[in-house]
């Protein structure tokens, strides 16, 4: 069952050099239960399109048109109190480099009350108690965390309390925005295994997104390759690690170093991601791709079904 349906989702940003269209047509379905994973080079808008799914864009980001459908309610419809309720409380985000949105003159118990007095009247009692229990579920010291000031945390203690506090409210979706970057090795290993955890105890919805393969191969169900504001490739983990059908995402995949094999065998994609400005026409990728035809520079494929639900936007399986 799809918890979230994105729908010819177009988001753009005003620039100083004119209109740059970050998502473009996106059309991507979440499913319940499921880890989700969101994959692609830096700059290619998947940022974008989470903060789009809640309508939190900076200043100069606008929702051109398109559709986000939340249990069957367009929340980009909604008014902005209706909005703010399903936010944390409904579909919780921890964005990149979540522990630098702690609040730094506030100790951690305040900031755990303080989530759960914007949404509903609950006593102080109860809200530390639950977040203690979330505290020991990321392998924290409640005692210790919640009468600390996150300055007394170090970044992988303060990550994983982000991710307690935003699963304090009980959403039934939770998005994580690079939740492993700018932490170490180990932090980042002690990160993946916790989240495998969280899903498996509370069947936990989640949407992971980032540009780190080896983390999308550890956790995810199914995943979404994106490109240059496009959705290139949608299949499960397996399909798109051993059975990609993008010169996009096997280009990815083919450059993912290994730390067994001959590094000398990594094929870098070659060329450099296109100016969102001035998109090449037609398929995005024709630029670099070995396998591009007249018909790729002239027509921008559609995303077609190439057999059981993997999904691909390349004109060798589309005709």
């Amino acid at each position: 069952m799809d918890i979230l349906k994105v729908r010819d989702l177009v988001v753009d940003y005003l620039v100083r050099e004119g209109t740059l269209r970050v998502v473009s047509g996106v059309s991507l379905d979440i499913k319940g239960g499921k880890v989700n994973a969101l994959v692609g080079e830096s700059g290619c808008g998947k940022t974008t399109l989470i903060d789009a799914i809640l309508n939190t864009l900076p200043p100069n980001g606008y929702i051109r048109s398109g559709k986000v459908i939340f249990k069957d309610v367009d929340i980009l419809r909604l008014g902005e109190e209706e909005r703010r309720r399903i936010r944390w409380e409904k579909i919780a985000v921890v964005f990149q480099a979540a522990q630098n949105s702690l609040n730094p003159v506030m100790k951690i118990s305040e900031q755990f009350v303080e989530t759960v007095l914007a949404h509903r009247r609950e006593t102080k009692e109860k809200i530390l108690e639950r977040a203690a229990k979330l505290l020991e579920m990321v392998h924290l010291d409640p005692a210790q965390v919640l009468n600390s000031y996150p300055h007394e945390l170090s970044g992988g203690m303060k990550q994983r309390t982000i991710i307690a506090m935003s699963l304090l409210l009980d959403p039934e979706l939770l998005i994580l925005d690079e939740p492993t970057s700018a932490l170490d090795a180990l932090t980042q290993s002690y990160i993946i295994g916790m989240l495998r955890e969280i899903h498996e105890a509370k069947k936990q919805s989640m949407l992971l997104v980032t540009h780190d393969l080896p983390i999308v191969a550890e956790l995810a169900d199914r995943v979404a390759v994106m490109y240059a504001g496009k959705i290139f490739e949608v299949g499960t983990v397996d399909e798109i690690f051993y059975e990609p059908l993008h010169p996009y995402t096997a280009g990815l995949i083919n450059a993912i170093p290994s730390i067994y094999g001959d590094l000398s065998k990594m094929r870098p994609i070659p060329g450099n991601p296109p100016s969102l400005l001035n998109p090449p026409s037609g398929c995005r990728f024709h630029p670099r791709c070995q396998y591009a035809k007249d018909v790729c520079k002239r027509k921008e494929p559609p995303l077609v079904d190439a057999g059981g639900g993997h999904l691909v936007a390349c004109y060798r399986y589309s005709g």
